[in-house]
């Protein structure tokens, strides 16, 4: 079956750094939009960021010119470099896996919590 396995979150300080990574197993990794998106406590759900097949990327506005995407489709992991993190960065992380037009994973979660 399908699997996608998040790793690297953790506790850091506000302005620190962490990186995400997301490992899949029995999928063509390579053909697979693959996306971050993260919820709080008392907040919705939010894409966070994405990155296509074909290396384009998307990024929510709150995260542009701080997180980073990128893809190793030879390791079958998808990872997100999170710089300058805000405590407001604070939520449990999952990574997304899609493919048109009705395959859609989803991993665990992996909690980042950004205080002091």
């Amino acid at each position: 079956q399908v699997q996608l396995v998040e790793s690297g979150g953790g506790l850091v300080q506000p302005g620190g750094s962490l990186r995400l990574s997301c490992a899949a197993s029995r999928i063509t990794f390579s053909a697979y939009a693959m996306g971050w998106y993260r919820q709080a406590p008392g907040k919705q759900r939010e894409l966070v960021a994405r990155i296509s097949s074909d290396n384009n990327t998307n990024y929510a506005g709150s995260v542009k010119g701080r997180f980073t995407i990128s893809r190793d489709n030879a390791r079958n992991t998808v990872y997100l470099q999170m710089n300058s993190l805000k405590p407001e960065d604070t939520a449990v992380y999952r990574c997304n896996a899609y493919l048109f037009p009705g395959d859609y994973y989803w991993g665990q979660g992996t909690q980042v919590t950004v205080s002091s």
